[in-house]
């Protein structure tokens, strides 16, 4: 399997999420988050909270959406067919609140071929709306041998 690393360093256009209550709740209530902050606005601003707060996880949501361009882009020739999920790894800063708005940069750090697997290595930068960054990730995907 041969890799094109012509991709390594280049960047996508952002991707924005508006962070919503509702969507925080839905997501809190799905992963079995009980946590009032997760809930419940007053309950976080006691906890120190600027509003409502999003699980960590939570930034799967707001992020995710900046990967697609990257992974379908054709300068990086991902065969999709092959690739599977490899990890991700995060990096958490500023908490999330109800009202945020989240901007997430992606990037293709590193694109390498080992035991004929392909490893397409994306990074994601997001921040929120006065510029303080709230997670960053570190994004693998395996493309398979076919």
């Amino acid at each position: 399997m041969a890799v094109n690393t012509e991709a390594i360093g280049k960047r996508w256009p952002a991707a924005s999420f508006e962070v919503e209550a509702e969507r925080i709740d839905q997501y809190a209530h799905a992963v079995g988050e009980r946590n009032p902050v997760y809930h419940d606005p007053e309950a976080a601003k006691a906890a120190g909270f600027r509003d409502q707060v999003a699980p960590p996880m939570f930034c799967v949501v707001y992020s995710a959406p900046a990967l697609g361009p990257a992974i379908l882009d054709p300068e990086v020739g991902i065969n999709l067919p092959a690739m599977v999920h490899g990890g991700q790894e995060f990096e958490w800063a500023e908490p999330v609140c109800a009202g945020d708005v989240i901007t997430t940069v992606a990037s293709c750090k590193e694109i390498y071929e080992k035991d004929g697997r392909g490893f397409y290595v994306f990074e994601s930068v997001s921040t929120n709306q006065d510029s303080l960054e709230t997670v960053r990730g570190t994004w693998t995907d395996i493309v398979r041998a076919v």
